[in-house]
């Protein structure tokens, strides 16, 4: 399939065209896919709506190899974790299909890349190998055409220097952090910058005691000096994000869908209104799995957004002993 085709898509009878055949397509190409939908006895042909496309739980990827037969990755993305922990691996044989999805979207919620600052405090993601966070991050800082575009790992009165100097040049300015990270700057450092858009990427990485979303944002508006936090929904299995530009909703590029499922039948999809566990679609997964169930609780609302209400961890998911045959 080209990508134009899928990061083209107009209306929802295009998305389920072209899912269905992404589907159809993984459902022959992706082993592991193939025998999951196999297990549950899916006749691939009789599936007409995205809607009843299976989901393959996401800890699939924690020991099984995603990935189109007969390609081999040009990259491995890889999420953190403690040490002991078996991390998550995304095999993407085409980097291509990630950058176009990442530059399409972001363009997308905030304009043209060139136009603005983009300052990154990631220490965490920077310290280890495999982040597919710091791959985008990358590329959008040399996309960007504002000097001032740079990492910032621990030296904050760097960071506030240029912040200071980009408000008073008035460029548009995008300072993504990993939530602990935004925390230690502000305990320093306090701005008064309303046009700063400020996203963090969650996770607190055991530095700090976790917090509700409302009391973070409210210490991170009252830091800054802004109004709204925006944040980022994305992951080691996808190649596609979703963004929040404030109070905690977020919203899909076309080419992504999310759905709630039923956290106790996890075959059944539950009306948008209802709180369950998220379903994602992601066509720019092209080559390994496209459609997953993953360990987030969220919720629909009327005007399309949704929110991330917490995980599950230890789920048993229907399914899951493929992993161990």
């Amino acid at each position: 399939m080209e990508k134009k085709i899928v990061f083209n898509i107009s209306d929802d009878a295009k998305f389920n065209q072209v899912a269905l055949a992404v589907f159809r397509h993984q459902a022959e190409t992706v082993e592991v896919y193939k025998k999951y939908i196999n297990y549950l006895k899916i006749n691939v042909n009789s599936i007409s709506t995205y809607r009843d496309i299976p989901f393959l739980p996401i800890q699939f990827f924690k020991t099984q190899n995603i990935l189109e037969q007969g390609l081999q990755p040009q990259i491995t993305f890889t999420s953190s974790g403690t040490t002991g922990m078996i991390n998550s691996q995304h095999h993407v044989p085409e980097l291509s299909w990630y950058e176009e999805s990442f530059r399409k979207a972001f363009e997308l919620f905030y304009g043209s890349i060139k136009d603005i600052a983009i300052l990154a405090l990631l220490p965490n993601y920077l310290e280890r190998e495999g982040s597919s966070l710091i791959y985008m991050v990358d590329d959008l800082i040399k996309s960007s055409e504002q000097t001032e575009s740079n990492y910032f790992l621990y030296n904050h009165k760097e960071l506030f220097e240029s912040l200071s100097s980009l408000k008073t040049k008035g460029t548009k300015t995008i300072l993504i952090g990993v939530t602990y990270a935004l925390l230690d700057f502000i305990d320093t450092y306090k701005l008064d910058f309303p046009e700063l858009i400020v996203m963090e990427t969650g996770g607190m990485k055991g530095k700090r005691k976790e917090m509700i979303r409302e009391e973070l944002h409210q210490l991170l508006c009252d830091g800054f000096g802004v109004s709204k936090i925006h944040s980022e929904y994305g992951m080691t299995e996808l190649l596609s994000q979703g963004y929040s530009n404030g109070d905690g909703l977020f919203q899909t590029p076309p080419w992504m869908r999310i759905l709630i499922r039923d956290t106790n039948d996890p075959l059944t999809l539950l009306d948008d209104t209802k709180t369950g566990a998220i379903n994602v679609i992601d066509l720019a997964n092209y080559h390994s799995c496209s459609f997953i169930a993953t360990q987030d609780l969220g919720k629909f609302h009327p005007d399309g957004t949704f929110e991330i209400l917490g995980r599950f961890d230890n789920a048993d998911i229907r399914g899951c002993n493929l992993l161990v045959q």
